[in-house]
């Protein structure tokens, strides 16, 4: 897991700029990466516009934008729920940090 950490890389797809309005930075690990690029584009394009209404509030669930903090991890983890697809992120000062794409049948097992 944490391999996936030190290696994530900056996409211009995902590396969103902040701005005033929005604080927060995108980064994705390789593991992320990898799982993306196999999926339809219909789920990559909805994924992608979860990940730019993320960047303005990781914290908080709303409309389009199902969040959850997974109990008992160390760092905190949080969860965006998109469809049958969860994606796992860490936030580290004004990094949103992507760590994994699970589906949803997979489970949080090995999420720590």
């Amino acid at each position: 897991m944490m391999n996936g950490i030190k290696s994530l890389l900056k996409m211009n797809l995902f590396h969103l700029m902040s701005c005033d309005e929005m604080p927060y930075i995108v980064l994705v690990s390789r593991t992320f990466q990898h799982k993306y690029q196999q999926l339809p584009n219909a789920l990559r394009n909805q994924i992608k516009r979860s990940l730019e209404e993320l960047k303005e509030n990781p914290f908080t669930s709303r409309s389009k934008c199902d969040i959850k903090l997974l109990k008992d991890t160390h760092p905190k983890k949080y969860r965006l729920r998109i469809g049958d697809y969860r994606i796992i992120y860490i936030i580290i000062n004004q990094e949103i940090r992507v760590i994994d794409l699970l589906k949803r049948e997979l489970g949080y097992g090995r999420i720590e």
